[in-house]
């Protein structure tokens, strides 16, 4: 085996969308949340994180790149991840002493994100799950999801639940190290496949607060925050896996709402307030109102993470009521040009979008993305690094 071998291992990893939100931490240091929290993981066919971990004696040190930009490794977050994955290779390789040293080799990580990054769809919960789970690979190791999520969370809390498919949870934990802190899976994908969802992308661009800075400023400044996590959260825990277990969309749906909006209402209750949502939203929650008072119960759910992108939930049954109307008003916005975009027909419910409703959502929505509940992390053979350690991101599609 040269000494200049260049050692590759290729993930996919999903988006996920919290229906029983993280927000506030407890330890910022070994990011503990201040609450349990509940995600739906989304298909990696529509939005995925896709990552090549490569390690070699031919490079000089450790490398990332995230959508051919250089991106730091600095962070103590990201050496965190980088020093627990390292620190389990190394001990295979003391137990095996027939491996190969690879824990002691410059890593390069190649990430392309196939969605807009840092604008409110989850991109760094896919980033260090992918990052996790490729690494992991590249190095053999044996952990389960469940316990490499563990390291992904010391990345971005919410990365945790990306290392799992389906409906998945992530227990707050009380161990003051963190070791019982993790994410485990509340029912597979399989269990409610028919689980759809409409992606609103209000915009692209960067929030002005980014979640950590908002985390903190909640938990110094929100009694409400303080209700909520102590209160609200634990009983709506229980009562979104029952939802979900009894595939009860009714119930699912007005969980999700009320917790979308009790969260926001934190972040406004912040000093100073912080404002995630923009007009655009707030038209798509008037949609999803009309659509359920139009339907005679509720065949929509809107929820919201931290930034302006409504999700919004419904089951495949109700395609036509809910992505159809929105659809019927949004018919010239990208999006609609894949298989599932092309599968609805766009006639929606009369009279259930009002038309000021419409026009904000015209002017406001740029695209659709139409996706459903999704697997985890997913191997891959298709490198973004070559045999020469170079970077390849036309393979991605890029």
């Amino acid at each position: 085996m040269a000494n200049s071998e260049i050692h590759r291992a290729s993930t996919t990893a999903p988006v996920n969308i919290a229906v029983v939100k993280y927000w506030g931490k407890r330890d910022a240091n070994l990011n503990l949340p201040t609450n349990s929290s509940l995600s739906v993981t989304l298909a990696q066919s529509d939005l995925r994180t896709h990552t090549t971990a490569s390690c070699s004696s031919a490079y000089t040190t450790d490398t990332l790149t995230l959508n051919s930009a250089p991106q730091s490794l600095s962070s103590p977050r990201t050496q965190a991840c980088l020093r627990e994955l390292r620190s389990l290779r190394a001990a295979l390789e003391s137990s095996n002493p027939s491996l190969p040293k690879l824990s002691a080799l410059p890593l390069k990580i190649v990430s392309f994100n196939n969605f807009p990054t840092a604008a409110g769809l989850a991109s760094s919960a896919a980033g260090f799950a992918a990052l996790v789970r490729a690494i992991a690979d590249l190095y053999t190791l044996p952990q389960s999801p469940s316990s490499l999520s563990l390291i992904a969370r010391q990345g971005s809390g919410s990365a945790c639940r990306s290392l799992l498919g389906g409906f998945v949870g992530w227990n707050v934990g009380i161990a003051p190290d963190g070791s019982d802190s993790k994410a485990y899976e509340v029912a597979a994908a399989a269990h409610w496949a028919e689980l759809r969802a409409i992606i609103l992308v209000a915009s692209a661009a960067k929030k002005s607060v980014s979640s950590t800075a908002g985390m903190q400023a909640t938990v110094a400044t929100s009694p409400l925050f303080r209700v909520r996590a102590a209160e609200l959260v634990p009983a709506r825990m229980e009562a979104m896996e029952g939802a979900i277990r009894k595939r009860d969309f009714e119930a699912f749906g007005k969980l999700t709402m009320k917790e979308s909006n009790n969260f926001h209402a934190t972040c406004l209750d912040t000093e100073p307030p912080i404002l995630y949502l923009n007009d655009t939203s707030r038209a798509a929650i008037r949609a999803v109102e009309g659509i359920n008072k139009v339907a005679g119960k509720i065949v929509a759910a809107y929820t919201f993470d931290a930034g302006p992108n409504a999700v919004v939930y419904y089951v495949e049954g109700d395609t036509e009521g809910v992505a159809g109307s929105f659809k019927r008003i949004l018919a010239n916005v990208d999006g609609w040009d894949g298989d599932r975009g092309r599968a609805v027909q766009g006639g929606g419910l009369d009279g259930a979008i009002e038309e000021s409703t419409a026009d904000a959502l015209r002017e406001g929505v740029s695209r659709v993305i139409l996706t459903g509940v999704g697997e985890g992390p997913m191997k891959t053979e298709r490198h973004l690094v070559n045999e020469k350690g170079e970077e390849v991101l036309s393979l991605e599609g890029s």
